[in-house]
Protein backbone atom coordinates (compact mmCIF):
# COMPACT_ATOMS: atom_id res chain seq x y z
CA UNK A 1 0.00 0.00 0.00
CA UNK A 2 1.62 3.25 -1.11
CA UNK A 3 0.13 6.25 0.64
CA UNK A 4 1.71 8.84 2.90
CA UNK A 5 -1.75 9.59 4.34
CA UNK A 6 -1.27 6.66 6.73
CA UNK A 7 2.23 7.47 7.97
CA UNK A 8 3.71 9.46 10.84
CA UNK A 9 1.34 9.13 13.78
CA UNK A 10 2.32 10.93 16.97
CA UNK A 11 1.93 9.54 20.45
CA UNK A 12 -1.13 11.52 21.53
CA UNK A 13 -4.56 9.96 21.03
CA UNK A 14 -3.54 7.21 18.64
CA UNK A 15 -7.15 6.27 17.98
CA UNK A 16 -8.03 9.82 16.86
CA UNK A 17 -4.92 10.08 14.71
CA UNK A 18 -5.57 6.69 13.13
CA UNK A 19 -9.17 7.71 12.48
CA UNK A 20 -8.10 10.99 10.86
CA UNK A 21 -5.43 9.29 8.74
CA UNK A 22 -7.79 6.58 7.51
CA UNK A 23 -10.58 9.08 6.83
CA UNK A 24 -8.22 11.24 4.77
CA UNK A 25 -6.90 8.25 2.85
CA UNK A 26 -10.44 7.15 1.98
CA UNK A 27 -11.92 10.52 1.05
CA UNK A 28 -8.84 11.46 -1.00
CA UNK A 29 -8.97 8.20 -2.94
CA UNK A 30 -5.64 6.91 -1.60
CA UNK A 31 -7.69 3.97 -0.34
CA UNK A 32 -9.94 3.50 -3.34
CA UNK A 33 -13.62 2.43 -3.25
CA UNK A 34 -13.97 -1.33 -2.94
CA UNK A 35 -10.51 -1.75 -1.40
CA UNK A 36 -10.47 -4.49 1.24
CA UNK A 37 -9.06 -3.28 4.54
CA UNK A 38 -6.61 -5.80 5.97
CA UNK A 39 -6.10 -5.28 9.72
CA UNK A 40 -2.55 -6.64 9.85
CA UNK A 41 -1.45 -4.41 6.99
CA UNK A 42 -3.09 -1.25 8.34
CA UNK A 43 -2.01 -1.74 11.96
CA UNK A 44 1.58 -2.26 10.84
CA UNK A 45 1.54 0.80 8.62
CA UNK A 46 -0.06 3.01 11.29
CA UNK A 47 2.06 1.42 14.03
CA UNK A 48 -0.91 0.87 16.31
CA UNK A 49 -2.51 -2.17 17.91
CA UNK A 50 -5.23 -4.03 16.07
CA UNK A 51 -7.60 -3.14 18.91
CA UNK A 52 -7.01 0.58 18.36
CA UNK A 53 -7.41 0.07 14.62
CA UNK A 54 -10.72 -1.74 15.08
CA UNK A 55 -12.05 1.19 17.13
CA UNK A 56 -11.16 3.56 14.31
CA UNK A 57 -12.72 1.27 11.70
CA UNK A 58 -15.95 1.02 13.72
CA UNK A 59 -16.19 4.81 13.69
CA UNK A 60 -15.62 4.86 9.93
CA UNK A 61 -18.46 2.36 9.54
CA UNK A 62 -20.73 4.70 11.47
CA UNK A 63 -19.68 7.55 9.18
CA UNK A 64 -20.54 5.47 6.13
CA UNK A 65 -17.00 5.37 4.73
CA UNK A 66 -16.43 1.67 5.40
CA UNK A 67 -18.83 -1.20 4.81
CA UNK A 68 -18.87 -4.84 5.88
CA UNK A 69 -19.17 -7.56 3.25
CA UNK A 70 -20.88 -10.94 3.40
CA UNK A 71 -18.20 -12.48 5.63
CA UNK A 72 -17.76 -9.36 7.70
CA UNK A 73 -14.72 -8.24 5.75
CA UNK A 74 -14.43 -4.48 5.74
CA UNK A 75 -13.85 -2.50 2.59
CA UNK A 76 -13.97 1.11 1.47
CA UNK A 77 -17.55 1.94 0.60
CA UNK A 78 -18.46 2.47 -3.04
CA UNK A 79 -21.27 4.96 -3.66
CA UNK A 80 -23.72 4.46 -6.51
CA UNK A 81 -25.97 7.07 -8.11
CA UNK A 82 -28.94 6.31 -5.84
CA UNK A 83 -26.84 6.67 -2.71
CA UNK A 84 -25.54 10.04 -3.89
CA UNK A 85 -29.07 11.26 -4.56
CA UNK A 86 -30.09 10.03 -1.10
CA UNK A 87 -27.17 11.86 0.54
CA UNK A 88 -28.06 15.12 -1.18
CA UNK A 89 -31.73 14.70 -0.34
CA UNK A 90 -30.84 14.47 3.35
CA UNK A 91 -28.46 17.42 2.97
CA UNK A 92 -31.31 19.43 1.46
CA UNK A 93 -33.53 18.64 4.45
CA UNK A 94 -30.86 19.60 6.98
CA UNK A 95 -29.64 22.71 5.22
CA UNK A 96 -33.12 23.98 4.42
CA UNK A 97 -33.85 23.73 8.16
CA UNK A 98 -30.65 25.69 8.78
CA UNK A 99 -31.64 28.35 6.23
CA UNK A 100 -35.12 28.69 7.74
CA UNK A 101 -33.65 29.02 11.23
CA UNK A 102 -31.21 31.70 10.08
CA UNK A 103 -34.04 33.64 8.43
CA UNK A 104 -35.78 33.79 11.80
CA UNK A 105 -32.80 35.15 13.74
CA UNK A 106 -33.10 38.74 14.96
CA UNK A 107 -29.38 39.40 14.33
CA UNK A 108 -29.48 38.05 10.78
CA UNK A 109 -26.96 40.59 9.44
CA UNK A 110 -24.24 39.16 11.67
CA UNK A 111 -24.96 35.75 10.18
CA UNK A 112 -24.85 37.17 6.66
CA UNK A 113 -21.43 38.64 7.41
CA UNK A 114 -20.11 35.25 8.48
CA UNK A 115 -21.52 33.54 5.39
CA UNK A 116 -19.99 36.17 3.11
CA UNK A 117 -16.64 35.61 4.81
CA UNK A 118 -16.99 31.90 4.00
CA UNK A 119 -17.73 32.78 0.37
CA UNK A 120 -14.63 34.98 0.25
CA UNK A 121 -12.64 31.92 1.33
CA UNK A 122 -14.24 30.00 -1.53
CA UNK A 123 -13.19 32.71 -3.96
CA UNK A 124 -9.64 32.66 -2.57
CA UNK A 125 -9.41 28.89 -3.11
CA UNK A 126 -10.49 29.09 -6.77
CA UNK A 127 -6.92 28.68 -8.00
CA UNK A 128 -5.92 26.28 -5.23
CA UNK A 129 -5.88 22.50 -5.11
CA UNK A 130 -9.00 20.40 -5.43
CA UNK A 131 -8.72 19.54 -1.73
CA UNK A 132 -8.64 23.25 -0.82
CA UNK A 133 -11.70 23.92 -2.96
CA UNK A 134 -13.63 21.06 -1.41
CA UNK A 135 -12.72 22.23 2.09
CA UNK A 136 -13.83 25.81 1.44
CA UNK A 137 -17.09 24.62 -0.10
CA UNK A 138 -17.87 22.33 2.82
CA UNK A 139 -16.90 25.05 5.27
CA UNK A 140 -19.58 27.33 3.83
CA UNK A 141 -22.29 24.72 4.38
CA UNK A 142 -20.91 23.72 7.79
CA UNK A 143 -20.88 27.40 8.82
CA UNK A 144 -24.50 27.78 7.78
CA UNK A 145 -25.47 24.88 10.06
CA UNK A 146 -23.24 26.03 12.92
CA UNK A 147 -24.67 29.57 12.92
CA UNK A 148 -28.14 28.20 13.75
CA UNK A 149 -26.92 27.32 17.24
CA UNK A 150 -28.64 23.93 16.83
CA UNK A 151 -26.00 21.41 17.88
CA UNK A 152 -28.11 18.42 16.83
CA UNK A 153 -28.47 19.87 13.35
CA UNK A 154 -24.73 20.52 13.11
CA UNK A 155 -23.88 17.02 14.36
CA UNK A 156 -26.30 15.48 11.86
CA UNK A 157 -24.72 17.43 9.01
CA UNK A 158 -21.20 16.51 10.11
CA UNK A 159 -22.16 12.83 10.16
CA UNK A 160 -22.74 13.13 6.39
CA UNK A 161 -19.46 14.92 5.70
CA UNK A 162 -17.46 11.81 4.83
CA UNK A 163 -20.15 10.62 2.42
CA UNK A 164 -20.30 14.08 0.83
CA UNK A 165 -16.55 13.96 0.21
CA UNK A 166 -16.86 10.49 -1.27
CA UNK A 167 -19.64 11.59 -3.59
CA UNK A 168 -17.37 14.32 -4.97
CA UNK A 169 -14.54 11.80 -5.38
CA UNK A 170 -16.93 9.40 -7.11
CA UNK A 171 -17.88 12.05 -9.68
CA UNK A 172 -14.38 13.37 -10.30
CA UNK A 173 -12.81 16.85 -10.09
CA UNK A 174 -14.51 18.35 -13.17
CA UNK A 175 -18.03 17.65 -11.93
CA UNK A 176 -17.11 18.50 -8.36
CA UNK A 177 -15.83 21.94 -9.32
CA UNK A 178 -19.04 22.72 -11.19
CA UNK A 179 -20.89 22.52 -7.88
CA UNK A 180 -18.50 24.96 -6.19
CA UNK A 181 -19.60 28.04 -8.11
CA UNK A 182 -19.44 31.13 -5.92
CA UNK A 183 -22.54 32.53 -7.63
CA UNK A 184 -24.61 29.51 -6.58
CA UNK A 185 -23.59 30.07 -2.98
CA UNK A 186 -24.22 33.80 -3.19
CA UNK A 187 -27.81 32.91 -4.13
CA UNK A 188 -28.17 31.06 -0.83
CA UNK A 189 -26.88 34.02 1.17
CA UNK A 190 -29.10 36.44 -0.71
CA UNK A 191 -32.16 34.29 0.01
CA UNK A 192 -31.33 34.11 3.74
CA UNK A 193 -30.72 37.87 3.84
CA UNK A 194 -34.30 38.53 2.69
CA UNK A 195 -35.61 36.75 5.78
CA UNK A 196 -38.05 34.86 3.55
CA UNK A 197 -37.88 31.32 4.94
CA UNK A 198 -39.82 29.84 2.02
CA UNK A 199 -37.44 31.37 -0.50
CA UNK A 200 -34.41 30.23 1.48
CA UNK A 201 -35.69 26.64 1.69
CA UNK A 202 -36.52 26.63 -2.03
CA UNK A 203 -33.04 27.92 -2.88
CA UNK A 204 -31.38 25.19 -0.81
CA UNK A 205 -33.50 22.42 -2.33
CA UNK A 206 -32.71 23.65 -5.86
CA UNK A 207 -29.01 23.92 -4.97
CA UNK A 208 -28.86 20.32 -3.70
CA UNK A 209 -30.97 18.85 -6.49
CA UNK A 210 -28.73 20.51 -9.06
CA UNK A 211 -25.56 19.37 -7.28
CA UNK A 212 -26.73 15.75 -7.12
CA UNK A 213 -27.72 15.81 -10.80
CA UNK A 214 -24.25 17.03 -11.77
CA UNK A 215 -22.50 14.37 -9.68
CA UNK A 216 -24.45 11.42 -11.09
CA UNK A 217 -24.63 12.65 -14.71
Amino acid sequence: MATTALLGLEKKSLREQALAALRTAITSGALEPGRHLVETELSEMLQISRGTLREALRQLQQEGLVAAGARGRLSVRHLDAKEIRDIYSVRAALESLAARTLCELPDRQKVIGSLRTAIQAMEASTHGSMEERVESDLDFHRTMCRLTGNETLLHSWESLEGSIRMSIMFAGPEKGVRNMSVDRHNDIVAAIETGDASLARKTIHEHMASAAAVLVA
